[in-house]
């Protein structure tokens, strides 16, 4: 503990992010890090208890109290390498992450934890700015092959691991670029796509093989070249030519909405809006893009992918942006007694929603309404109460008599949440799925990550459902330690 009465004496300090009015008018990040002297005050905060809560609320176990004494005492390269031992991406969740840990901060019981976010955000900067983040191949590699399907941040944290254990691994992407949702779901202004790229590098020279443009999981009948120009390969030829298969491939099925109207143009899920404009900002030409520029937008969701719709139709100069949710409206601040060191139940919002968006809570629609080319015009709506069920304390929601009303409406996105894994991949390599229509494979015990079919493993959304990136980069490292185990009859490798 670097200051005893750091926690009395310093503020929390946030980072400067650039004007509203000035941010909107581009696609890059805008939230700047903290200097090393701010940051160092901000790790002197920490109070190095004695049961770190917030190394328990961090998905990856970061070694929080650690990198932030080493950062308060100016050892940036030791907090660097403290940072990695458990992260291998800490500038994907320095910006994107929602920071559970430091709602398990003990500091967050006066509602001013430690910004730890902010710190891991300067250390991981400082660090590729000072030419520290180095490939690390291993000394000697083995004879083994791997075949990661999916290169999102599960696939990319378990190939890394697997490539420094000495694994010959080769990570296959439908997409055209690697990144996965990182790449195509989360826009430039929240992650630039540079950091992707340096870390794809990164990895190309630790050994790591990518192909993008493949199609996995066609059947031997298909042709080496579909009608969509990418190639296919299937699930049985991997089996054959890798000793094993992760399937990386994300929770990608998105929760419909089911109500008349669905079929008029202008009628979007959030991913096909998302993607297009990430493809457009990296410079891509996209034919009939989904632009919300003039249009009254509603945003259908309240979740992160919302919130990015609405950031991104605000940056294309709508005309209106209305973002509304099913769930009641959280409370402004949580029960602390009750919620502490658990993530809390609270309103919260983003720096997108901050740009000018209108918000409604317990709402739920009931028709979209057309013109007479086909187009969405209005959304109708009802409003929701909901009540607890006491027999079995779930929530249910009823309609409000009277309270219906409608919304212009030039431009709808679903971003309702993913429910699965798209079947058809599971399906090709005969892996078994729950209820949720998740990949079955056990996180624990000597089948740890394996499905049903012999060498073939699971990890992050594909296996857990719809999550955060923080919880797929410890999926992915965990999957990559029972695939070693698996092959070599131990590991050495972290969980």
């Amino acid at each position: 503990m670097g200051k005893p009465t750091g926690f009395i004496e310093i503020k929390r300090l946030s980072e400067a992010a650039e004007p509203v009015a000035d941010r909107v008018q581009h696609s890059r990040e805008f939230v700047a890090r903290l200097d090393d002297a701010a940051a160092a005050q901000q790790g002197a905060r920490c109070m190095d208890c004695g049961i770190p809560f917030c190394q328990s609320g961090c998905p990856v176990s970061n070694i929080i109290p650690d990198w932030n004494d080493l950062v308060y005492r100016d050892q940036w390269r030791s907090a660097l390498a403290t940072l990695h031992s458990t992260n291998n991406f800490p500038e994907f969740t320095g910006r994107v992450c929602p920071a559970p840990c430091e709602a398990a901060c003990t500091l967050n019981i006066n509602s001013d934890p430690v910004g730890i976010k902010s710190i891991e955000h300067a250390i991981i900067d400082k660090g590729w700015e000072m030419g520290w983040v180095l490939p690390e191949p291993p000394a000697r590699k083995n004879d083994h092959k791997v075949a990661v399907v999916g290169s999102g941040p599960s696939g990319l944290a378990c190939a890394q691991q697997l490539a420094r254990a000495g694994y010959a691994v080769t990570v296959f992407e439908k997409s055209d670029r690697i990144g996965g949702l990182l790449r195509y779901g989360i826009p430039d202004f929240k992650l630039a796509k540079e950091l992707v790229d340096r870390r794809v590098a990164q990895m190309e020279a630790e050994g790591v093989v990518f192909r993008t443009g493949v199609v996995v999981g066609a059947g031997d009948e298909t042709p080496a070249t579909g009608s969509t120009g990418l190639e296919q390969v299937a699930a049985q030829q991997l089996l054959a030519d890798f000793d094993a298969v992760v399937l990386a491939i994300g929770a990608e099925k998105p929760r419909d909405l089911e109500v008349a109207g669905r079929e008029l143009a202008g009628v979007h899920f959030a991913m096909e809006f998302l993607r297009q404009q990430n493809k457009a900002v990296a410079g891509d030409r996209i034919s009939d893009q989904i632009l919300a520029t003039g249009k009254h937008v509603i945003v259908i969701g309240g979740g992160d992918t919302g919130s990015d719709c609405v950031g991104t139709s605000i940056r294309q100069g709508a005309a209106s942006v209305t973002q509304i949710e099913l769930l009641p409206k959280p409370p402004e601040s949580e029960n602390k007694p009750q919620a502490w060191p658990y993530w809390p139940n609270k309103l919260r919002t983003s720096s997108s929603q901050e740009e000018g968006c209108e918000r409604d809570w317990a709402v739920a629609t009931t028709a979209l309404a057309g013109d007479d080319a086909g187009r969405v015009v209005k959304l109708n709506a009802v409003r929701l109460k909901w009540s607890s069920d006491g027999a079995s304390g779930q929530m249910k929601m009823a309609h409000v008599k009277g309270s219906e009303f409608e919304l212009p409406a030039d431009l709808v996105l679903l971003a309702m949440g993913f429910v699965a894994p798209v079947p058809t991949m599971l399906a090709a390599f005969g892996v078994a799925h729950d209820a949720r229509g998740n990949a079955q494979a056990p996180v624990d015990g000597a089948l740890a990550y394996r499905t049903g079919v012999g060498k073939v493993f699971a990890a992050g959304d594909a296996r857990r459902g719809q999550s955060l990136v923080v919880w797929a980069i410890r999926e992915g490292r965990q999957c990559a330690r029972a695939v070693d185990q698996f092959l070599m009859g131990r590991s050495d490798l972290p969980r």
